[in-house]
């Protein structure tokens, strides 16, 4: 919708910038425990089996909170969901250095999942409310992208490096507190969606009946779509690491190394991919995206130890492609396709379930291939979520404003030029 209100470019890149730091701490205190999982399994007396599960109830919880919490947004307000959750999972990061039990840090976990599935589909709707059309892609893909360079690119070095200095209790102490900061910030800095229709001149429709969430094949089809690549994502960021150490007999800095490819390969494909798909369109992106990423798995899977650059390297382009298809499948697909006044309940939906699956079943089912059969099994199933994948989203419709010449979805109302 036009308007002759100019858009507020400055809040755009702010709201940007700081949602993107808060989902990067959300990555890093999510996803720095595999790469902490050889002194934990030491202490607590852990197996693999064990750590898959403190990965899944996370995934579980995360989906379903994100399911349930998504669509409150819409009614409660953005800042009222988003400034507590970013709080309470800070707060739990720290308190799981203090766990002396398996069963404690489950319950951690869960709990922390629920406060993180919040902040993902709450910050894809303040992302998409704030950008404008022709930047929803680069923009959705710079939020989703901080949670693969803070969580899988730097947690890893972070954590080998402190892990020679202290123990594995306070480096999740140390990686809890900025979200605090960050917390204090959104609160002073976020608009509702009705300030933002306000601030543009336009009427802030009717909110569709929750009835429509399904009127678009795209919201079926990205839920699917995205089952399969968090197959990929999780089972890579909870096993890599141990693959490398248990398998190919890396040493720990090796590891570390090694194992940041997933972080800031993520990162570049989940700002690259959504930002490419604002030109070529959502679908032919995506596509591409789960080539890229199956190719490289199996060429990741028959690489030895003895070349480190070469298993970067390839682990890295995977990455790329996986994660640029999760942040296409979780951000602009959902958010175009979600029925007037529904970006959260509908990005909720789609992220919550992708995790349910890719972040809880998934990473369990791949702990208990690592246990049966060997670690090395473990990669063939995310292989086989980016196959599966491909052929789903072949169904997917295009929806992209430039390929469309039309802003569709919900955020449609707080659009302008």
């Amino acid at each position: 919708m036009s308007t002759t209100t100019a858009w507020d470019s400055k809040y755009e890149w702010k709201a940007v910038l700081v949602l993107s730091l808060a989902f990067g701490l959300v990555g890093m205190d999510r996803f720095i425990l595999p790469s902490l999982a050889g002194p934990m399994m030491a202490e607590l007396h852990l197996n693999e089996q064990d750590i898959g599960s403190l990965v899944g109830i996370l995934g579980m919880a995360w989906g379903i909170s994100a399911i349930l919490i998504g669509g409150l947004s819409d009614i409660l307000g953005r800042r009222n969901i988003l400034v507590p959750a970013v709080v309470l999972f800070s707060l739990l990061s720290v308190l799981s250095g203090t766990a002396t039990t398996v069963a404690g840090l489950l319950l951690i976990r869960a709990v922390m999942g629920v406060s993180e599935g919040a902040v993902a589909p709450v910050g894809v709707a303040v992302v998409v409310e704030a950008s404008h059309p022709n930047r929803r892609g680069i923009n959705n893909g710079f939020f989703q992208c901080a949670i693969a360079l803070f969580g899988l690119g730097f947690a890893p070095i972070l954590a080998t490096q402190l892990l020679a200095v202290t123990t594995w209790r306070y480096v999740f102490m140390i990686v809890g507190a900025p979200g605090l900061v960050i917390a204090v910030i959104l609160w002073f800095l976020v608009r509702e969606p009705a300030a933002l229709a306000a601030q543009r001149s336009v009427e802030l429709p009717k909110r569709a009946p929750l009835s429509q969430i399904f009127k678009h094949r795209n919201v079926a089809l990205a839920m699917l779509s995205l089952f399969c690549a968090m197959t990929g994502m999780f089972v890579l960021a909870a096993f890599v690491p141990n693959y490398l150490l248990g398998y190919l007999k890396l040493n720990t800095q090796q590891m570390g190394f090694v194992a940041s490819a997933i972080g800031f390969g993520g990162a570049i494909g989940q700002l690259g991919v959504p930002a490419l798909s604002d030109f070529i369109g959502r679908r032919p992106a995506t596509l591409l995206a789960f080539v890229v990423a199956a190719v490289f798995l199996v060429l990741f899977s028959q690489a030895g130890a003895d070349n480190l650059p070469l298993l970067f390297g390839l682990l890295f382009v995977a990455a790329i492609g996986n994660f640029g298809a999760l942040a296409i499948l979780a951000g602009p697909i959902p958010a175009e396709a979600a029925p007037l006044g529904l970006v959260g309940a509908v990005a909720g939906l789609v992220i919550g379930a992708g995790e349910v699956f890719g972040g809880g079943v998934a990473p369990y089912a791949a702990g208990h291939i690592a246990t049966a059969y060997g670690l090395q099994y473990t990669l063939y199933l995310a292989l086989g979520g980016q196959v599966l994948g491909f052929f789903i989203a072949l169904f997917l419709a295009e929806t992209a404003p430039r390929k469309t010449r039309s802003v569709q979805g919900s955020a449609s109302v707080l659009d302008a030029g």
